[in-house]
């Protein structure tokens, strides 16, 4: 597995300010969490989706690709890093959900 944040330079409230995303081995998203400006987060995974979360249906571009876009910024991350911000969001949605 590969793990991912990409940061997105915006403006809009309804939209993620951090997308992080644990990639497989063909670059296909098998879990993701999206952290809004608020500080609230959203996750999917294939077992659970939403009408304003879910995997992407097609593989992740390299960082290379994304970064090009003056609105992103990618890096790759730690498991471990990405186990903290799942687990956060996990937390976060039992207490809001």
């Amino acid at each position: 597995m590969r793990y991912v944040k990409t940061s997105w330079h915006h403006a809009f409230d309804d939209e993620p300010v951090l997308i992080y995303s644990e990639l497989d081995e063909d670059r296909y998203e098998t879990r993701k969490v999206e952290v809004f400006r608020d500080g609230r987060s959203e996750w999917c995974d294939e077992n659970h989706q939403t009408d304003s979360i879910g995997l992407s249906e097609i593989p992740f571009p390299t960082a290379d690709e994304v970064s090009a876009l003056p609105e992103f910024d990618v890096e790759e991350i730690s498991s471990t890093e990405f186990e903290r911000v799942w687990a956060d969001s996990q937390d976060s949605s039992r207490v809001t959900g």
